[in-house]
Protein backbone atom coordinates (compact mmCIF):
# COMPACT_ATOMS: atom_id res chain seq x y z
CA UNK A 1 0.00 0.00 0.00
CA UNK A 2 1.24 3.21 -0.83
CA UNK A 3 -0.27 5.47 1.86
CA UNK A 4 -0.28 3.90 5.35
CA UNK A 5 -3.15 6.36 6.37
CA UNK A 6 -5.13 4.69 3.60
CA UNK A 7 -4.98 1.41 3.26
CA UNK A 8 -6.67 -1.09 0.95
CA UNK A 9 -7.32 -3.63 3.64
CA UNK A 10 -9.06 -3.82 6.70
CA UNK A 11 -7.48 -2.96 10.16
CA UNK A 12 -8.67 -5.44 12.77
CA UNK A 13 -8.92 -3.74 15.84
CA UNK A 14 -9.69 -6.40 19.18
CA UNK A 15 -10.87 -4.41 22.41
CA UNK A 16 -12.25 -8.09 24.17
CA UNK A 17 -9.74 -6.63 26.40
CA UNK A 18 -11.53 -3.34 27.44
CA UNK A 19 -14.80 -3.27 26.11
CA UNK A 20 -15.40 -6.76 26.21
CA UNK A 21 -14.27 -7.39 29.57
CA UNK A 22 -16.99 -4.54 30.99
CA UNK A 23 -19.60 -7.88 30.25
CA UNK A 24 -21.06 -7.92 33.65
CA UNK A 25 -19.70 -11.25 35.10
CA UNK A 26 -16.39 -11.07 32.71
CA UNK A 27 -13.66 -9.46 35.05
CA UNK A 28 -10.23 -11.18 34.35
CA UNK A 29 -7.63 -11.45 36.15
CA UNK A 30 -3.48 -10.96 34.76
CA UNK A 31 -2.63 -13.99 33.69
CA UNK A 32 -6.33 -14.68 31.90
CA UNK A 33 -5.77 -11.22 30.39
CA UNK A 34 -2.06 -12.07 29.22
CA UNK A 35 -3.58 -15.42 27.79
CA UNK A 36 -6.24 -14.18 25.54
CA UNK A 37 -3.78 -11.16 24.31
CA UNK A 38 -0.97 -14.18 23.35
CA UNK A 39 -3.99 -15.93 21.38
CA UNK A 40 -5.16 -12.45 19.95
CA UNK A 41 -1.31 -12.15 18.40
CA UNK A 42 -1.53 -15.46 17.05
CA UNK A 43 -5.00 -14.70 15.48
CA UNK A 44 -3.51 -11.46 13.69
CA UNK A 45 -4.92 -8.98 14.98
CA UNK A 46 -3.05 -5.64 14.15
CA UNK A 47 -4.50 -3.42 17.35
CA UNK A 48 -5.13 -5.37 20.45
CA UNK A 49 -6.87 -2.78 23.10
CA UNK A 50 -5.39 -4.42 26.37
CA UNK A 51 -7.53 -2.15 28.74
CA UNK A 52 -7.80 1.06 30.51
CA UNK A 53 -4.78 2.22 32.66
CA UNK A 54 -6.66 4.37 34.90
CA UNK A 55 -9.32 2.38 36.25
CA UNK A 56 -7.53 0.33 38.70
CA UNK A 57 -3.84 -0.77 39.83
CA UNK A 58 -5.48 -4.41 38.29
CA UNK A 59 -5.99 -2.99 35.05
CA UNK A 60 -2.44 -0.89 35.01
CA UNK A 61 -0.31 -4.27 35.23
CA UNK A 62 -2.14 -6.07 32.51
CA UNK A 63 -1.70 -3.31 30.43
CA UNK A 64 1.69 -3.30 31.10
CA UNK A 65 2.36 -7.04 31.18
CA UNK A 66 0.41 -7.44 27.92
CA UNK A 67 2.93 -4.25 26.41
CA UNK A 68 5.90 -5.97 27.34
CA UNK A 69 5.31 -9.64 26.54
CA UNK A 70 2.95 -9.07 23.25
CA UNK A 71 3.78 -5.92 22.01
CA UNK A 72 6.95 -6.92 20.77
CA UNK A 73 8.46 -5.70 17.45
CA UNK A 74 6.58 -7.92 15.39
CA UNK A 75 3.47 -8.22 17.23
CA UNK A 76 0.03 -6.14 17.20
CA UNK A 77 -0.13 -2.36 18.39
CA UNK A 78 -0.90 -2.41 22.08
CA UNK A 79 -3.17 0.36 22.96
CA UNK A 80 -4.33 1.99 26.20
CA UNK A 81 -7.83 3.55 26.53
CA UNK A 82 -7.95 7.31 28.38
CA UNK A 83 -10.72 10.14 29.17
CA UNK A 84 -9.60 13.29 27.92
CA UNK A 85 -7.65 14.32 30.90
CA UNK A 86 -3.88 14.75 31.69
CA UNK A 87 -3.91 11.96 34.37
CA UNK A 88 -5.62 9.81 32.36
CA UNK A 89 -3.21 9.72 29.48
CA UNK A 90 -0.17 10.42 31.57
CA UNK A 91 -1.31 6.73 33.33
CA UNK A 92 -1.90 4.98 29.85
CA UNK A 93 1.50 6.23 28.71
CA UNK A 94 3.21 5.06 31.75
CA UNK A 95 1.57 1.53 30.84
CA UNK A 96 2.02 1.06 27.32
CA UNK A 97 5.64 2.25 27.72
CA UNK A 98 7.12 -0.80 27.28
CA UNK A 99 5.20 -2.09 23.73
CA UNK A 100 7.24 -1.78 20.51
CA UNK A 101 3.99 0.01 18.60
CA UNK A 102 1.90 1.77 21.48
CA UNK A 103 -1.36 3.72 21.16
CA UNK A 104 -3.40 6.46 23.15
CA UNK A 105 -6.79 6.19 22.77
CA UNK A 106 -8.53 9.13 24.01
CA UNK A 107 -12.26 10.03 24.07
CA UNK A 108 -14.79 12.84 25.07
CA UNK A 109 -18.28 12.68 24.64
CA UNK A 110 -19.79 15.18 21.81
CA UNK A 111 -23.62 14.40 21.36
CA UNK A 112 -25.76 17.28 23.01
CA UNK A 113 -27.18 14.68 25.25
CA UNK A 114 -23.74 13.79 26.73
CA UNK A 115 -22.60 17.72 27.25
CA UNK A 116 -25.68 18.71 28.86
CA UNK A 117 -26.30 15.97 31.16
CA UNK A 118 -22.84 14.29 31.60
CA UNK A 119 -19.80 16.15 30.76
CA UNK A 120 -21.96 19.96 32.11
CA UNK A 121 -19.98 21.26 28.91
CA UNK A 122 -20.61 23.18 26.13
CA UNK A 123 -19.45 22.69 22.70
CA UNK A 124 -16.73 25.23 22.91
CA UNK A 125 -14.92 23.38 25.63
CA UNK A 126 -15.48 20.62 24.16
CA UNK A 127 -13.93 21.81 21.01
CA UNK A 128 -11.19 23.21 23.41
CA UNK A 129 -10.56 20.08 25.17
CA UNK A 130 -10.02 17.08 22.54
CA UNK A 131 -6.99 18.79 20.44
CA UNK A 132 -5.11 19.65 23.43
CA UNK A 133 -5.69 16.36 24.52
CA UNK A 134 -4.62 14.76 21.76
CA UNK A 135 -1.88 17.11 21.37
CA UNK A 136 -0.89 15.90 25.06
CA UNK A 137 -1.38 12.17 23.63
CA UNK A 138 0.80 12.88 21.00
CA UNK A 139 3.92 13.88 23.33
CA UNK A 140 4.21 10.47 24.31
CA UNK A 141 3.48 8.13 21.53
CA UNK A 142 2.96 9.02 17.58
CA UNK A 143 0.43 6.94 17.43
CA UNK A 144 -2.77 8.20 18.87
CA UNK A 145 -6.61 7.44 17.98
CA UNK A 146 -9.21 10.24 19.00
CA UNK A 147 -12.90 9.03 19.21
CA UNK A 148 -16.07 11.49 19.75
CA UNK A 149 -18.32 9.66 22.15
CA UNK A 150 -21.79 9.11 21.13
CA UNK A 151 -20.93 10.51 17.55
CA UNK A 152 -24.11 8.45 16.48
CA UNK A 153 -26.33 11.22 17.87
CA UNK A 154 -24.06 13.98 17.58
CA UNK A 155 -24.86 16.75 15.52
CA UNK A 156 -23.08 16.15 12.15
CA UNK A 157 -21.40 19.75 11.58
CA UNK A 158 -20.02 19.50 15.26
CA UNK A 159 -18.95 16.41 15.07
CA UNK A 160 -16.75 17.97 12.09
CA UNK A 161 -15.22 20.53 13.73
CA UNK A 162 -14.42 18.42 16.51
CA UNK A 163 -13.05 15.86 13.95
CA UNK A 164 -10.82 18.60 12.30
CA UNK A 165 -9.32 19.77 15.50
CA UNK A 166 -8.05 16.12 16.56
CA UNK A 167 -6.21 15.27 13.41
CA UNK A 168 -5.03 18.68 13.11
CA UNK A 169 -3.78 17.92 16.56
CA UNK A 170 -2.06 14.79 15.77
CA UNK A 171 -4.95 11.77 15.89
CA UNK A 172 -3.80 9.51 13.50
CA UNK A 173 -6.89 7.30 13.94
CA UNK A 174 -10.04 8.91 13.79
CA UNK A 175 -13.08 6.79 15.49
CA UNK A 176 -16.79 7.10 15.14
CA UNK A 177 -18.69 5.17 17.73
CA UNK A 178 -22.11 3.96 18.13
CA UNK A 179 -22.13 4.51 21.73
CA UNK A 180 -25.62 3.30 22.22
CA UNK A 181 -26.13 0.96 19.64
CA UNK A 182 -29.07 3.61 17.92
CA UNK A 183 -28.05 3.28 13.96
CA UNK A 184 -29.16 1.64 11.09
CA UNK A 185 -26.60 0.46 8.68
CA UNK A 186 -27.51 3.16 6.50
CA UNK A 187 -27.51 6.04 8.63
CA UNK A 188 -24.08 4.70 9.50
CA UNK A 189 -22.62 4.24 6.78
CA UNK A 190 -23.91 8.12 5.38
CA UNK A 191 -22.55 8.71 8.18
CA UNK A 192 -19.25 7.91 7.67
CA UNK A 193 -19.21 9.38 4.17
CA UNK A 194 -20.53 12.50 5.63
CA UNK A 195 -17.41 12.34 7.30
CA UNK A 196 -15.20 11.70 4.41
CA UNK A 197 -16.99 14.80 2.09
CA UNK A 198 -17.17 17.01 4.88
CA UNK A 199 -13.35 17.28 6.98
CA UNK A 200 -11.12 18.65 5.19
CA UNK A 201 -8.08 16.95 6.60
CA UNK A 202 -9.46 13.75 7.18
CA UNK A 203 -7.00 12.16 4.13
CA UNK A 204 -4.29 12.18 7.48
CA UNK A 205 -6.09 10.11 9.79
CA UNK A 206 -7.40 6.25 9.28
CA UNK A 207 -11.69 6.07 9.87
CA UNK A 208 -12.06 3.31 12.42
CA UNK A 209 -15.93 2.38 13.88
CA UNK A 210 -17.02 0.88 17.59
CA UNK A 211 -20.70 -0.27 17.91
CA UNK A 212 -22.55 -2.01 19.92
CA UNK A 213 -25.42 -4.21 19.35
CA UNK A 214 -28.96 -3.09 21.17
CA UNK A 215 -30.85 -3.46 18.03
CA UNK A 216 -28.60 -6.50 16.41
CA UNK A 217 -27.16 -4.27 13.96
CA UNK A 218 -23.56 -3.89 14.60
CA UNK A 219 -21.96 -6.22 12.01
CA UNK A 220 -24.21 -4.85 8.89
CA UNK A 221 -22.91 -0.89 10.44
CA UNK A 222 -19.37 -2.02 10.44
CA UNK A 223 -20.07 -3.44 6.39
CA UNK A 224 -21.81 -0.59 5.25
CA UNK A 225 -18.78 1.72 6.93
CA UNK A 226 -16.40 -0.45 5.18
CA UNK A 227 -18.05 0.53 1.91
CA UNK A 228 -18.28 4.22 2.88
CA UNK A 229 -14.81 4.41 3.73
CA UNK A 230 -13.94 3.06 7.20
CA UNK A 231 -10.58 1.10 6.94
CA UNK A 232 -10.70 -0.04 10.78
CA UNK A 233 -13.02 -2.16 12.66
CA UNK A 234 -13.09 -2.18 16.61
CA UNK A 235 -14.81 -5.51 17.63
CA UNK A 236 -14.64 -8.44 19.69
CA UNK A 237 -14.10 -11.61 20.37
CA UNK A 238 -17.72 -13.30 20.63
CA UNK A 239 -19.11 -10.01 20.35
CA UNK A 240 -19.05 -9.78 23.96
CA UNK A 241 -18.91 -6.19 26.06
CA UNK A 242 -21.41 -3.82 27.74
CA UNK A 243 -25.28 -4.44 27.33
CA UNK A 244 -26.09 -6.40 24.33
CA UNK A 245 -22.46 -6.85 23.43
CA UNK A 246 -20.07 -5.20 20.61
CA UNK A 247 -19.67 -6.14 16.94
CA UNK A 248 -18.44 -9.63 17.05
CA UNK A 249 -15.04 -10.10 15.03
CA UNK A 250 -15.24 -13.63 14.01
CA UNK A 251 -18.61 -12.45 12.24
CA UNK A 252 -17.25 -9.85 10.31
CA UNK A 253 -13.94 -11.26 9.44
CA UNK A 254 -15.70 -14.08 7.94
CA UNK A 255 -18.12 -11.76 6.15
CA UNK A 256 -15.05 -10.18 4.40
CA UNK A 257 -13.82 -13.29 3.62
CA UNK A 258 -16.58 -14.95 2.43
CA UNK A 259 -17.83 -11.87 0.50
CA UNK A 260 -14.30 -10.83 -0.69
CA UNK A 261 -15.38 -10.30 -3.81
CA UNK A 262 -18.07 -8.11 -3.22
CA UNK A 263 -16.18 -6.09 -0.42
CA UNK A 264 -13.09 -5.69 -3.11
CA UNK A 265 -14.33 -2.90 -5.02
CA UNK A 266 -14.59 -0.55 -2.31
CA UNK A 267 -11.57 -0.89 -1.28
CA UNK A 268 -10.04 -0.31 -4.60
CA UNK A 269 -9.27 -4.08 -5.40
CA UNK A 270 -10.28 -6.05 -8.89
CA UNK A 271 -13.47 -8.43 -7.77
CA UNK A 272 -11.60 -11.03 -8.72
CA UNK A 273 -9.10 -10.42 -6.40
CA UNK A 274 -8.45 -13.55 -4.05
CA UNK A 275 -6.10 -11.41 -1.38
CA UNK A 276 -7.03 -11.58 2.07
CA UNK A 277 -8.90 -8.11 3.26
CA UNK A 278 -7.62 -8.57 6.75
CA UNK A 279 -4.46 -10.03 7.83
CA UNK A 280 -5.80 -12.19 10.71
CA UNK A 281 -5.74 -16.37 10.27
CA UNK A 282 -9.01 -17.87 10.42
CA UNK A 283 -8.31 -20.82 11.74
CA UNK A 284 -7.40 -19.29 14.91
CA UNK A 285 -11.01 -18.03 14.80
CA UNK A 286 -12.53 -21.39 17.06
CA UNK A 287 -10.21 -21.77 19.22
CA UNK A 288 -9.74 -17.92 20.12
CA UNK A 289 -13.83 -18.06 20.43
CA UNK A 290 -13.42 -20.47 23.38
CA UNK A 291 -10.69 -19.32 25.03
CA UNK A 292 -12.31 -16.03 25.62
CA UNK A 293 -15.84 -18.09 26.47
CA UNK A 294 -13.87 -20.26 28.84
CA UNK A 295 -12.17 -17.82 30.56
CA UNK A 296 -14.95 -14.77 30.97
CA UNK A 297 -17.44 -17.45 31.56
CA UNK A 298 -19.84 -16.11 28.94
CA UNK A 299 -21.05 -19.29 26.76
CA UNK A 300 -21.44 -18.93 22.97
CA UNK A 301 -25.17 -20.05 21.88
CA UNK A 302 -25.57 -22.67 20.20
CA UNK A 303 -26.77 -20.42 17.02
CA UNK A 304 -24.20 -18.08 17.32
CA UNK A 305 -23.10 -17.52 13.63
CA UNK A 306 -19.41 -18.64 12.73
CA UNK A 307 -18.73 -20.03 16.26
CA UNK A 308 -21.52 -22.04 17.60
CA UNK A 309 -21.89 -25.04 18.07
CA UNK A 310 -24.69 -25.59 15.39
CA UNK A 311 -22.87 -22.90 13.02
CA UNK A 312 -21.68 -26.24 10.68
CA UNK A 313 -24.61 -28.79 12.37
CA UNK A 314 -27.53 -30.29 9.09
CA UNK A 315 -30.55 -31.60 11.16
CA UNK A 316 -32.89 -30.96 8.07
CA UNK A 317 -32.84 -34.25 5.87
CA UNK A 318 -32.90 -32.34 2.48
CA UNK A 319 -30.40 -30.30 3.79
CA UNK A 320 -28.37 -33.28 4.50
CA UNK A 321 -28.56 -35.00 1.71
CA UNK A 322 -27.39 -31.58 -0.38
CA UNK A 323 -24.24 -31.44 1.85
CA UNK A 324 -23.00 -35.36 1.61
CA UNK A 325 -23.74 -34.48 -2.40
CA UNK A 326 -21.71 -31.43 -2.36
CA UNK A 327 -20.73 -29.25 0.79
CA UNK A 328 -21.65 -26.11 -1.39
CA UNK A 329 -25.02 -26.84 -1.70
CA UNK A 330 -26.04 -25.02 1.90
CA UNK A 331 -22.25 -24.52 3.08
CA UNK A 332 -20.98 -21.20 2.29
CA UNK A 333 -17.68 -22.17 4.05
CA UNK A 334 -15.57 -24.58 5.25
CA UNK A 335 -15.41 -25.35 9.40
CA UNK A 336 -12.00 -26.42 8.75
CA UNK A 337 -11.53 -22.33 7.86
CA UNK A 338 -12.31 -21.41 10.97
CA UNK A 339 -10.02 -24.01 12.48
CA UNK A 340 -12.46 -26.60 13.59
CA UNK A 341 -10.99 -29.68 13.07
CA UNK A 342 -12.46 -33.71 12.99
CA UNK A 343 -12.01 -34.70 16.61
CA UNK A 344 -9.32 -37.04 16.51
CA UNK A 345 -7.50 -39.41 18.76
CA UNK A 346 -4.19 -37.67 19.44
CA UNK A 347 -2.79 -38.87 22.27
CA UNK A 348 -3.42 -42.32 24.79
CA UNK A 349 -2.58 -43.37 28.10
CA UNK A 350 1.31 -44.48 27.32
CA UNK A 351 2.44 -40.60 25.86
CA UNK A 352 5.06 -38.97 27.47
CA UNK A 353 4.98 -35.21 28.45
CA UNK A 354 7.22 -33.96 26.08
CA UNK A 355 4.54 -35.64 23.40
CA UNK A 356 1.89 -33.89 25.64
CA UNK A 357 4.11 -30.60 25.67
CA UNK A 358 4.34 -30.82 21.53
CA UNK A 359 0.60 -31.17 21.33
CA UNK A 360 -0.72 -28.33 22.88
CA UNK A 361 2.05 -26.45 21.66
CA UNK A 362 0.13 -27.28 17.96
CA UNK A 363 -3.32 -26.09 19.77
CA UNK A 364 -2.32 -23.02 20.68
CA UNK A 365 -0.99 -22.90 24.24
CA UNK A 366 1.85 -21.99 26.19
CA UNK A 367 1.78 -23.43 29.32
CA UNK A 368 3.64 -22.96 32.28
CA UNK A 369 5.88 -25.43 33.55
CA UNK A 370 3.66 -25.56 36.94
CA UNK A 371 0.77 -25.19 34.48
CA UNK A 372 2.17 -27.91 32.61
CA UNK A 373 2.72 -30.79 35.38
CA UNK A 374 -0.86 -30.25 36.70
CA UNK A 375 -2.52 -30.64 32.89
CA UNK A 376 -0.52 -33.68 32.30
CA UNK A 377 -1.34 -35.16 35.68
CA UNK A 378 -5.13 -34.53 34.86
CA UNK A 379 -4.36 -35.90 31.09
CA UNK A 380 -3.19 -39.08 32.96
CA UNK A 381 -5.73 -39.32 34.73
CA UNK A 382 -8.72 -38.70 32.04
CA UNK A 383 -6.54 -41.48 30.15
CA UNK A 384 -7.15 -44.03 33.12
CA UNK A 385 -10.66 -43.13 32.28
CA UNK A 386 -11.70 -42.93 28.65
CA UNK A 387 -10.44 -44.75 25.52
CA UNK A 388 -10.60 -41.95 23.62
CA UNK A 389 -8.34 -38.54 24.10
CA UNK A 390 -9.74 -35.93 21.77
CA UNK A 391 -8.49 -32.41 21.25
CA UNK A 392 -10.85 -30.80 22.79
CA UNK A 393 -10.78 -32.78 26.07
CA UNK A 394 -6.78 -31.16 25.78
CA UNK A 395 -8.32 -28.14 24.76
CA UNK A 396 -10.69 -28.44 28.03
CA UNK A 397 -7.62 -29.44 30.14
CA UNK A 398 -5.36 -26.44 29.02
CA UNK A 399 -8.55 -23.65 29.18
CA UNK A 400 -9.07 -24.97 32.60
CA UNK A 401 -5.46 -24.86 33.74
CA UNK A 402 -4.88 -21.57 31.86
CA UNK A 403 -7.84 -19.79 33.64
CA UNK A 404 -6.95 -21.25 37.48
CA UNK A 405 -7.30 -17.94 39.35
CA UNK A 406 -5.30 -17.77 42.48
CA UNK A 407 -6.24 -20.78 45.32
CA UNK A 408 -7.03 -18.44 47.99
CA UNK A 409 -9.60 -21.36 49.03
CA UNK A 410 -8.58 -24.96 48.04
CA UNK A 411 -10.96 -27.98 47.28
CA UNK A 412 -9.51 -30.78 48.73
CA UNK A 413 -12.57 -33.80 48.76
CA UNK A 414 -15.77 -33.42 47.68
CA UNK A 415 -18.34 -36.44 48.04
CA UNK A 416 -21.82 -36.75 47.52
CA UNK A 417 -25.09 -39.31 48.58
CA UNK A 418 -28.30 -39.07 46.41
CA UNK A 419 -30.94 -40.76 44.55
CA UNK A 420 -34.49 -40.87 44.01
CA UNK A 421 -35.77 -41.86 47.42
CA UNK A 422 -32.73 -40.30 49.53
CA UNK A 423 -32.10 -36.41 50.29
CA UNK A 424 -28.92 -35.46 48.81
CA UNK A 425 -26.01 -34.69 51.05
CA UNK A 426 -22.35 -33.49 50.54
CA UNK A 427 -19.43 -33.48 52.19
CA UNK A 428 -16.51 -31.22 51.49
CA UNK A 429 -12.90 -30.57 52.75
CA UNK A 430 -10.90 -27.20 51.94
CA UNK A 431 -8.06 -25.11 52.25
CA UNK A 432 -8.32 -21.58 53.94
CA UNK A 433 -5.87 -18.57 53.14
CA UNK A 434 -4.65 -18.70 55.96
CA UNK A 435 -3.29 -22.73 55.82
CA UNK A 436 -6.67 -24.17 57.97
CA UNK A 437 -8.14 -27.68 56.59
CA UNK A 438 -11.79 -27.47 57.04
CA UNK A 439 -14.47 -30.31 56.83
CA UNK A 440 -18.17 -29.48 56.52
CA UNK A 441 -21.86 -31.31 54.82
CA UNK A 442 -25.04 -29.88 54.33
CA UNK A 443 -28.00 -30.86 52.64
CA UNK A 444 -29.63 -29.59 49.27
CA UNK A 445 -32.19 -30.19 46.74
CA UNK A 446 -29.99 -32.01 44.87
CA UNK A 447 -26.27 -33.24 44.32
CA UNK A 448 -25.06 -29.38 43.26
CA UNK A 449 -26.90 -27.89 45.89
CA UNK A 450 -25.74 -29.58 48.37
CA UNK A 451 -21.92 -29.03 47.34
CA UNK A 452 -22.49 -25.25 47.20
CA UNK A 453 -24.41 -25.12 50.65
CA UNK A 454 -21.59 -27.32 51.95
CA UNK A 455 -18.75 -24.99 50.69
CA UNK A 456 -21.10 -21.79 51.64
CA UNK A 457 -20.39 -23.27 55.38
CA UNK A 458 -16.70 -22.86 55.11
CA UNK A 459 -16.62 -19.64 53.33
CA UNK A 460 -18.51 -17.33 54.62
CA UNK A 461 -19.35 -14.63 51.90
CA UNK A 462 -22.90 -13.87 50.82
CA UNK A 463 -23.68 -14.37 47.51
CA UNK A 464 -26.50 -15.30 44.91
CA UNK A 465 -25.65 -18.22 42.37
CA UNK A 466 -27.45 -16.46 39.32
CA UNK A 467 -26.44 -18.34 36.37
CA UNK A 468 -25.26 -22.36 36.05
CA UNK A 469 -24.91 -24.47 33.01
CA UNK A 470 -23.15 -27.55 31.99
CA UNK A 471 -22.44 -28.74 28.38
CA UNK A 472 -19.99 -31.59 27.13
CA UNK A 473 -17.18 -31.36 25.24
CA UNK A 474 -17.40 -33.99 23.70
CA UNK A 475 -20.24 -37.15 22.73
CA UNK A 476 -20.20 -39.97 24.71
CA UNK A 477 -21.04 -40.90 28.59
CA UNK A 478 -17.29 -40.84 29.69
CA UNK A 479 -17.02 -36.92 28.09
CA UNK A 480 -15.59 -34.12 30.11
CA UNK A 481 -17.99 -31.85 31.67
CA UNK A 482 -17.58 -27.77 31.76
CA UNK A 483 -19.58 -26.10 34.37
CA UNK A 484 -19.40 -22.13 33.74
CA UNK A 485 -21.37 -20.52 36.95
CA UNK A 486 -22.01 -16.59 38.08
CA UNK A 487 -22.54 -15.15 41.23
CA UNK A 488 -23.68 -11.96 42.37
CA UNK A 489 -22.06 -10.06 45.25
CA UNK A 490 -23.14 -6.21 46.14
CA UNK A 491 -24.00 -5.78 42.33
CA UNK A 492 -20.95 -7.11 40.96
CA UNK A 493 -20.61 -10.56 38.78
CA UNK A 494 -18.27 -13.10 39.19
CA UNK A 495 -17.56 -16.58 36.73
CA UNK A 496 -16.07 -19.48 37.74
CA UNK A 497 -14.98 -23.00 35.55
CA UNK A 498 -14.57 -26.40 36.01
CA UNK A 499 -13.56 -29.63 34.05
CA UNK A 500 -14.09 -32.75 34.85
CA UNK A 501 -15.27 -36.41 33.95
CA UNK A 502 -17.32 -36.34 37.21
CA UNK A 503 -19.87 -33.41 36.34
CA UNK A 504 -20.51 -33.06 40.49
CA UNK A 505 -16.33 -32.33 40.98
CA UNK A 506 -16.71 -29.70 37.52
CA UNK A 507 -19.53 -28.54 39.63
CA UNK A 508 -17.51 -27.48 43.08
CA UNK A 509 -14.17 -26.63 40.93
CA UNK A 510 -16.18 -24.05 39.10
CA UNK A 511 -17.74 -22.63 42.43
CA UNK A 512 -14.30 -22.39 43.98
CA UNK A 513 -13.02 -20.63 41.20
CA UNK A 514 -15.92 -18.05 41.08
CA UNK A 515 -15.31 -17.58 45.02
CA UNK A 516 -11.85 -17.25 44.95
CA UNK A 517 -12.63 -14.32 42.60
CA UNK A 518 -14.98 -12.75 44.52
CA UNK A 519 -12.82 -12.88 47.40
CA UNK A 520 -9.99 -11.51 45.66
CA UNK A 521 -11.98 -8.65 44.41
CA UNK A 522 -12.76 -8.14 48.26
CA UNK A 523 -9.32 -8.45 49.37
CA UNK A 524 -8.38 -5.46 46.61
CA UNK A 525 -11.29 -3.58 46.88
CA UNK A 526 -13.22 -1.37 44.19
CA UNK A 527 -11.62 0.32 41.62
CA UNK A 528 -12.85 2.49 38.88
CA UNK A 529 -15.44 1.08 36.15
CA UNK A 530 -16.06 2.54 33.10
CA UNK A 531 -19.65 1.83 33.41
CA UNK A 532 -19.77 3.09 37.19
CA UNK A 533 -18.05 5.88 37.22
CA UNK A 534 -20.36 9.06 36.72
CA UNK A 535 -17.50 10.62 34.36
CA UNK A 536 -16.76 7.55 32.43
CA UNK A 537 -18.80 6.04 29.58
CA UNK A 538 -17.80 3.86 26.92
CA UNK A 539 -16.69 5.05 23.37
Amino acid sequence: MNNPLQPDRIIIFDTTLRDGEQSPGATLNVEEKLSIARQLARLGVDVIEAGFPFASPGDFEAVQKIAQQVGVEHGPTICGLARATRQDIETAAKALAPAAKPRIHTFIATSDIHLEYKLKKTRQEVLDIAPEMVAYAKSFVEDVEFSPEDAGRSDPEFLYQVLERAIAAGATTINIPDTVGYTTPSEFGALIRGIKDNVPNIDQAIISVHGHNDLGLAVANFLEAVKNGARQLECTINGIGERAGNAALEELVMALHVRRQYFNPFLGRPPESEAPLTNIDTRQLYKTSRLVSNLTGMLVQPNKAIVGANAFAHESGIHQDGVLKHKLTYEIMDAQSIGLNDNQIVLGKHSGRNAFRTRLKELGFELSDQELNRAFLRFKELADKKKEITDWDLEAIANDEVQQVPELFRLEHVQVSCGDHARATATVTLHTPTGEELTDAAIGTGPVDAVYKAINRVVDIPNQLIEFSVQSVTAGIDAIGEVTIRLKHDDRIFSGHGAHTDIIVASAQAYMNALNRLYGALQAGKSLHPQHDEMTQLV
